[in-house]
């Protein structure tokens, strides 16, 4: 059985939130009250990130894994699933195994070619590299609105509107993480779980527009594509990590996914 570091709290379905690479489970903190007033939100650190224990080998599959049997051992038995980016595509092919009763998925890896690929992996591997040299100097660059735009708008579309605590705390959680290079690495051979069916549950791919990782044009078209039936959402002025750029509306996208309606 697999014991990932996790917070807890809500009344309800349960509903699962699994975060991207180099990121934990308080990436999800603008949203958790929300999604707490309807359901049991389990918010996870996934291995190797925030405050769970590596794998021996950190790979997207093996996180998959991981978080399925963390599911069994919590007793989790077809929850409601929330992912981003690298935690959007664990969600969806855990949904594709049958273990999920909805899925929302927020700007998922695999729906790149192999240039967009390439520019994700290199742009997130170089911004820890930074990240990890200027560790010490952090808080003091992430103190402007100036350091913060610059430093973090990879992933945050208003990158100079999120508290400078929040951002400090998001580079130092990319710059520590044990399990990110192979990880990273592993986005190579990650993909859409062919052999299973994502057409018996509500599923929505959620995408900020202001995405530029993953870039929201041609990744968004090509989920489109992929997964026609599922629900595609447009997330405008948000970036690959919505969750401060617009709280209200990735809560509404997993609300209206679960079938709950906004509360």
């Amino acid at each position: 059985m697999t014991t990932l570091n996790h917070h807890r709290v809500g009344k309800g379905e349960p509903l699962v939130l699994v975060h991207g690479i180099g990121s934990r489970w308080q990436v999800w903190e603008p949203v958790i009250g929300a999604l707490a007033e309807s359901f049991e939100v389990i918010a996870v650190d996934l291995p190797g990130f925030g405050n769970s224990a590596p794998l021996a080998e950190t790979t997207v599959d093996n996180l998959t894994d991981a978080l399925a049997d963390f599911l069994v051992e919590q007793g989790l038995e077809r929850p409601h699933l929330a992912g981003n980016s690298m935690g959007g595509l664990i969600t969806l092919n855990l949904g594709a195994r049958g273990l999920a009763r909805s899925v929302t998925a927020f700007s998922p890896i695999a729906f790149w070619d192999t240039s967009g690929r390439i520019w994700c992996q290199q742009s997130l591997g170089k911004s820890r590299m930074l990240a990890r040299r200027l560790q010490p100097a952090l808080p003091t660059i992430l103190g402007t609105a100036v350091g913060r735009t610059a430093f973090l708008s990879l992933v945050f579309g208003k990158a100079w509107a999120v508290n400078a605590q929040v951002a400090v705390a998001t580079a130092n959680g990319a710059a520590d993480a044990p399990g990110f290079e192979s990880a990273l690495a592993s986005f190579a051979d990650a993909k859409l779980d062919e052999n299973g069916s994502l057409a018996d549950i509500p599923v929505t791919i959620a995408w900020g527009n202001r995405d530029i990782l993953l870039t929201y044009l041609t990744q968004s078209r090509r989920a489109r594509t992929d997964l026609p039936n599922a629900r595609h959402v447009t997330l405008h002025g948000s970036g690959h990590t919505p969750f401060y750029d617009d709280p209200e509306a990735c809560a509404r996208a997993v609300f209206d996914t679960a079938g709950t309606g906004i509360q």
